[in-house]
Order: structure tokens, then sequence, then C-alpha cells
């Protein structure tokens, strides 16, 4: 066998000492061990410090060429130069491929045992965290020891056909025996086989059948793609002609193709039947194995020349199995990533969410001076609400609860306001931008490629400022009078105010503009973002179980209420389940998560424009008008604006980061954006503020 020579550190073989070591004879689990130290001196930086290196720098070509497919040329010189090593390497690939079941690479690797999200999850924790071992007889379970992630990807990517040809006859020898490739074909017709009954299994599942067009399902793919590989199998046993075996899989291809197409047709029903992320990775599960089904197919004809085709008009076998190889690799890396899951998997149910805001954003959207004058009048209306709330805070912080149940007390009580308000048809202007960002995100459609598109949306951004301007204002307008003229009527009736002076001096402490106030209104900001979310994903949950149906429908109900309400009411449910989720759960964050916070050691607290200025006008009623001279109240004024801008600009930057990336849009062409809402400013500045006169007083801004 040779002697093995010294390796230049833990870990690292040199290729003297790697050729030794390859034993056709040794164990399963040596041999695998080999595979895995053979990939590792490929991955290697720098030249091999063999005698042979000088050839390979020097027969190497660019010097851009990966360092691994560099020392898989030498790998593969040395091996053919050498009639030892090359029956020594060939005879151990082809007993360790020849032991391992290829189905379990083929038709398993890279999909989820089981047909659900949160399963996948723990699956993928679980590969993360646990190691793997060579000791097995599944090259689906040796696959992701032997290759790593994307680096391994973009130089096999670099490997010529050439190569790879070369590497593939030392495994098959022209003169060799035909059964290891007879083997490899099997396992493909196999592995298809087993890939088309889970397609089926998910096509027919309930929750997809109910959301797939009932055109495409009129020929049952589903169960076409079944029999279709079953007669690929029988052909392939039979030993059918190239033109039969062409023709199988055309006829497989065209069947597959359309049940993708079926299985697409799943997001064109979001909104009738909801959508959900199990729904989605079951979705994605079935296309991803379509397509693994394609590549085996290319891999099973690569060696069929089409009638009228001149002989290497197709790519050869090599190459067919390096690119299967390479998509496997690919499949690798996402195997082992959270973030590649979530990103792929949330982003229908992140585009479904944002497009329900976006739905419910329109309305918070000023583009007339009536409409504006509505903005004022409906948040005048929120700001006298949240006069109240503000005063019973602090009656309920008279009570002395324990920590929970004050916050939960708070939360009940914001929860109760914004939901009177969100009924009464007023508005709190901080509800407003994580609900109209999804909506100016859908104006970014084509801003790259026309002219009118950059117009129409900075005229949305103008439209979108003025209706913020009109919702803190009208809030502003009247929250301060409502606490003002409550204090007053307590030195009325009782002669002290209703928020005494211990509690002016907190709100003065803790509304100071050089204190940690900023900090506290972004995270405000991002509560309000989290309601908007909350609101989307509650009316998908309704819609998705049909809940408003039920309701419509429920034997007890119709008997209680009759037919008539029992169908208006789930109608209004329907309409407003998304306004009610928003409004309670943005009501008890902002009074639940700080408690939490101070569980964990968080020093959070809330800061809301509106809240804010009517605890500074309750503090000023308590203090009188000697508190105006006071520089406490003045900084505690200044941060007034500070907390309005931050509340606005956290929230909607979070919501519309998250409706562009869930449309998938790439805009760039941003430059072109912020030069129009720069000639806009400058030409119009107040049309950001104030509605025009008429609507052809805005000045166009194209590119």
């Amino acid at each position: 066998m040779g002697r093995r020579a010294a390796r230049p550190g833990r870990g690292r073989w040199e290729l003297t000492a790697l050729l030794n070591a390859a034993d056709p004879l040794a164990d399963a689990a040596e041999q695998h061990l080999w595979l895995i130290r053979w990939l590792d001196w490929l991955r290697q930086p720098g030249p091999p410090s063999e005698g042979a290196a000088a050839e390979d720098t020097a027969s190497a070509g660019a010097a851009a060429t990966p360092w691994p497919v560099r020392r898989l040329r030498l790998f593969v010189d040395v091996v053919e130069r050498h009639p030892e090593h090359h029956a020594q390497v060939g005879a151990l690939l082809r007993r360790v491929f020849a032991r391992l079941d290829a189905t379990g690479l083929l038709a398993d690797f890279g999909f989820a045992p089981r047909q659900g999200f949160l399963s996948e999850v723990a699956e993928r924790l679980r590969l993360g965290w646990l190691p793997g071992t060579p000791q097995t007889t599944d090259l689906g379970a040796l696959f992701p020891l032997l290759f790593r992630g994307q680096e391994d990807a973009r130089w096999l990517a670099a490997v010529d056909a050439t190569t790879a040809g070369r590497l593939l006859r030392i495994v098959l020898p022209p003169d060799a025996s035909p059964a290891g490739a007879e083997a490899w074909r099997a396992a493909m017709v196999e592995s298809i086989q087993l890939l088309a009954s889970q397609i089926r299994a998910a096509g027919l599942s309930g929750a997809m059948r109910q959301r797939m067009d009932d055109a495409l399902l009129a020929d049952r793919p589903f169960h076409q793609v079944v029999q279709a590989a079953e007669a690929l199998r029988a052909g392939h046993l039979d030993g059918v002609d190239d033109a039969a075996r062409l023709q199988q899989a055309h006829y497989l291809r065209a069947v597959l193709a359309a049940c993708r197409t079926a299985a697409a047709s799943v997001r064109g029903h979001l909104d009738e039947h909801g959508i959900s992320v199990d729904l989605v990775f079951q979705v994605a599960q079935l296309q991803a194995r379509g397509e693994r089904i394609e590549a085996l197919l290319d891999c099973l004809v690569s060696d069929i020349v089409p009638g009228g085709e001149p002989p290497g008009s197709r790519p050869d076998a090599a190459a067919e199995l390096h690119h299967l190889l390479l998509g496997l690799v690919r499949c690798a890396e996402e195997r082992r990533s959270l973030t590649a899951l979530f990103r792929r998997h949330y982003a229908l149910l992140a585009r479904k969410v944002t497009e329900r805001s976006a739905e419910t954003g329109e309305h918070y959207i000023t583009r007339s001076r009536a409409e504006f004058r509505a903005m004022l009048a409906h948040a005048a209306g929120g700001g006298a609400v949240i006069g109240f709330t503000t005063l019973a805070k602090f009656l309920l912080g008279t009570l002395a609860l324990s920590a929970f149940w004050a916050g939960f007390a708070a939360g009940l009580n914001y929860a109760f306001s914004f939901l009177l308000i969100y009924l009464a048809h007023w508005t709190v202007a901080t509800k407003q931008p994580a609900m109209t960002a999804p909506a100016l995100a859908a104006r970014l459609e084509g801003v790259a490629a026309s002219d009118e598109a950059v117009e129409d949306f900075v005229d949305e951004v103008a439209h979108l400022l003025r209706s913020q301007f009109a919702g803190i204002v009208g809030n502003l307008a009247l929250v301060v009078p409502v606490v003002l003229a409550v204090q007053a009527l307590g030195w009325w009736l009782g002669g002290r105010p209703v928020v005494g002076p211990a509690q002016a001096e907190y709100v003065l402490h803790s509304l100071h503009l050089l204190g940690p106030t900023a900090l506290y209104a972004a995270f405000t900001g991002v509560l309000l973002f989290a309601s908007s979310l909350i609101a989307g994903w509650v009316e998908n949950w309704f819609v998705f179980h049909r809940l408003d149906s039920a309701m419509a429908w429920n034997p007890r109900l119709r008997d209680r209420l009759g037919a008539a309400r029992a169908g208006r009411w789930a109608a209004w449910w329907r309409k407003h389940i998304s306004g009610v989720a928003a409004n309670v759960s943005l009501g008890f964050m902002l009074g639940v998560v700080p408690v939490v916070g101070a569980f964990f050691g968080l020093p959070l607290e809330v800061r809301h424009v509106t809240l804010s200025m009517g605890q500074l006008a309750a503090a000023l009623g308590a203090e009188g008008t000697a508190l105006l001279h006071a520089p406490a109240f003045w900084w505690c004024l200044a941060s007034i604006p500070v907390v309005g801008v931050l509340n606005l600009a956290v929230s909607f930057s979070l919501a519309f980061r998250l409706a562009v990336s869930a449309r998938g849009l790439r805009v760039h062409e941003r430059g072109r954006l912020y030069a129009a809402l720069r000639r806009r400013a400058r030409r119009a500045p107040l049309s950001f503020f104030l509605p025009p006169r008429e609507a052809a007083a805005i000045p166009t801004t194209t590119a």
C-alpha cells in the first residue's frame, strides 16, 4: 500500500497519503471517511505540496479557476497516470456507490419527511445541531457530510465537462460491466416513481384541491403522473427502444407541467380561501419534486439522440450528472438553512398579509380637500377618546395592582379605547402608517420603466404625508382641551384635579427629551407595525378556516338569530375582523409588553404621541400656569414631535420594507424616486401638508 505521507496539519491530507489510503476492501464507514477526506483535500486552499503541483499550476488555465477544480484536475491526472491508483480508487468508488441506497439521495434528499412547516423547522434544527455519521447505507444521509454549502456549489459549477467525464470514466471505465450504470438508471427510475407518488399525495390533499382551478384538474394530472412514472419504469424493465423511452419521458414531462401549473393556481384563490404556512410549504415541496424529476429525466435520456438531430447535439451523461449533482449540492445548503426556509415559505403569506393591510390602508389616505377635512374631523374624534383614555390610565395607576395586572388593566383600557375609535369610524394617527405602507408599496409596480409610475408614486407619497399630518393635528387638537377640561372640572367640583401633582411630576420626568423618550417612541413604532401584522394574519386565518361561512350557516346561530341576522353578523365580522384584531392587539401590547419586558430585566416603556400629549396636558392641569415657567415642561413639549416622528417613521418603514420584500420588488432606480421627491419638495413643499385647491395644482414630476 505504500507509506502514508506526512500531513501538514490536523485534518489535512496530502495527495500521496490520500491515494495510498484508498482501500476497496476496507469497512464501509472507512470508505465513506475516505470520500469525506478526499473532498476536504479538494477544498484546501493553495496548490498541493506534491511534485505534480507544478504541472497542475502550469496547466490549470486562468488564475481565476477555483483551487478545488485545479486540484480535481491534478487528482484525475495522477490517477490516470498510475494504474495501481486507478484500480484502487475506481474499485473503492464503485463499491461505495453500489452499496449505498441512491434513492435516499435522488428521491428523498432536500424534501421534508412530513408535509408541515413546523416539523421541517424542527428537522432543520436537528440537522444543524446534531452531527451526522458516515456509518450509513443511505446516500442521502452521507451526502451532507460530503458537500457543505455554497462554496462547494461555486467550485462544482466551474468544473468543465472534460474533467467531469474523465472522473466519471474512473468510476465506470469503458471496458467495465454495464451493471453499475444500469444500477444507477434503475435507481433513477425508482426515484422518479417515488417522487411522482409524493406529488400525487400532495396534489390530492384536501387543502390543495380546494384551492386549485377546477379546469386544471379536469384531466386528472395528479393521477396521470403516477401512471406516467409507472409506464417509464415498465419500459425500463422491458428494455424498450430509444424512441419509446424518449416518448415516455416527453409524456411524463407534459403531465408534470400540468401538475405544477395546477399547484401554482393555488395562489389565485387566496382571497376566497386564505393561505397558511403549511399550504405554502406543500406547494413549494411539490414544485421542487417536479424539478427533481425533470433533472432525473435529463440524465436518463442524455444518451438518446432524437431522429433528425446530429450526434453530439445533446449534452452527454457526464454533463447531465454534473448538473444533477450541482442541484443536489445547492439543495444541501438550503436544507440546513432556517433563513432560507423562512424567507421562501413566508414570502407568499407576508404578501397576502400586507395586501390585506393595503386594502385597509386605502381608507387612511386622503386625496382631496374634502377627504382631508374629513380626516381632521375623524382624528379629532379619536383625540377626544384618547383624552379620556389618558385620564383612565392615571386612575388605574391609583389601584396599586401587581405588575402584571396593572399592565393588563392598562392594555384593556387602550384596547377598549382604540376599538371604540374604530367602531365610531374615527382615527388614531399612529395607526395609519403600518396600514398605508403596503398601499404605497403597491405603487412601486413599474417605477423602473415608466415616468408616469414615478409621478404616481410621488403623488401617493404626498397624499400619504398629508393624511398623517391631518391625523396628528386632529388627534392633538382635541386631546389637550378634553384633558384640561376634565382637570378643570375636578378643580371645580372637588377642589383638586383628577391627576394630582405627584403624577404630574412623574410625567415631567418620564417625557423629558433628554431621557430615553426617543428610544421608547421607536419601540412603540415597532408595536404599531406588529399590530398591523397581527391584523393581516388574523384576517387570513379567519378566511382560511371559513369562519364567516360557519357563522352564517351554523344551525344553532341561525335558530337563535334568524337566517338574515346570522348572515349580517358573519358579513360584519368578515369585513371588520382585521380592524378589531389590529386595535385590540395594539392596546394589549402597549399595556402588557412593557410588563413582560420588565420581568426579563428589559426597561421598556411605550411613548405614543397622542397619549404623551394627553399626559402632558394632565400635568399642566395639575400644576397650573406656573408650569409654563418650568424648563422641564418645555423639554417635554419638545419631545412630542420627536415621539410623533419616530412612531410614524419606524412603523411605516418596517411595514413598507415588508411589503416591498413580500412583493419581490427590487427598486434599482431609487435615485429617480428620490430626485422626483426632491423636485416636488422644492416646487410645492406645502403639497406634503395641505391638499391643493385643484388636482392640477400639483406640478408634475417627470424624471
